[in-house]
């Protein structure tokens, strides 16, 4: 079988670097290229030097619309706004485009899986394979809890993460709504300041820390009179975050159109 090639939007970022090195080191695909913003330094250069591996011949450039005519599939963890309109060029194209990309409002997320009518589109707030295996177990104690445990979700990422809380946090929050079969957004609290009365019973609640260079702790805590059961997962380095997407990207060679996610990737959906 030929190697899937794949290209990789915001090429020349810590994440886009590491997608690069992530692809070359596994077997069934290979780089075909990668795009920075125009106007961009890095538009040029050789996207395999950049990623700290010999070069390749390959220059970054800024034609994202080439990139996706010509990829069978595009890797992106660039920005919301950005991702709204690969996706659109991923179902023009009718390619594989996963989506690591977090922050995303109401309408964005519309306008993404609208797009799975002609793209393959993989989504994950995580890529991670522990992050996912958290998330099914949240959903799994949420489920056999009531609601005399409180949940509480806990997560610290580095001082340039722009959005809270995290996408990795709300996918936890949403795993454990569905765990008692309630709808999330009724019950989230995002944010407590001031004089915010008693906790509501019921209410799963959200803490967000900011600080050094963390890559990503989440801790989900089920907190009941007397006892207290917490699940944790820390990242230690972005690398697992490529190995999942590089992953994806792999496992959407040849499905039909739709949108998918990385419990869907993993085989851990219902």
């Amino acid at each position: 079988m030929s190697a899937l090639k794949i290209g990789i939007v915001g090429a020349a970022g810590r994440m886009g670097r590491m997608l690069v090195k992530q692809v070359s080191e596994t077997a069934g695909c290979m780089i075909y290229g990668g795009t920075e913003p125009e106007g961009s330094d890095n538009i040029g250069k050789d996207i395999n030097a950049l990623a700290g591996l010999e070069p390749s011949g390959i220059l970054i450039g800024d034609d994202t619309t080439k990139l996706f005519d010509e990829a069978d599939a595009v890797i992106d963890f660039t920005a919301p706004a950005a991702s709204v309109a690969h996706a659109k060029l991923a179902a023009k194209a009718g390619k594989i485009l996963v989506i690591g990309t977090t922050g995303l409002t109401n309408e964005q997320q519309a306008d993404i899986t609208a797009c799975g009518d002609k793209a393959v589109i993989v989504q994950g707030a995580n890529m991670s394979l522990g992050v996912n295996l958290l998330a099914q177990l949240t959903r799994k104690v949420a489920a056999i809890l009531d609601d005399e445990f409180d949940i509480e979700i806990l997560e610290m990422h580095h001082h340039h993460k722009v959005d809270a809380p995290s996408g990795t946090a709300l996918l936890l929050g949403k795993s454990a709504a569905a765990g008692r079969d309630v709808d999330h957004d009724s019950v989230a609290d995002r944010g407590r300041d001031g004089i915010t009365g008693a906790r509501k019973r019921g209410d799963i609640g959200y803490a967000v820390l900011r600080g050094g260079n963390v890559v990503g702790d989440h801790t989900v805590i089920f907190a009941a009179e007397n006892e207290r059961i917490e699940l944790t997962h820390k990242a230690g380095d972005r690398s697992i975050f490529a190995r999942g997407a590089v992953r994806a990207a792999l496992w959407a060679k040849d499905k039909p159109a739709g949108n998918y996610d990385m419990m869907d990737v993993l085989g851990l959906g219902e």
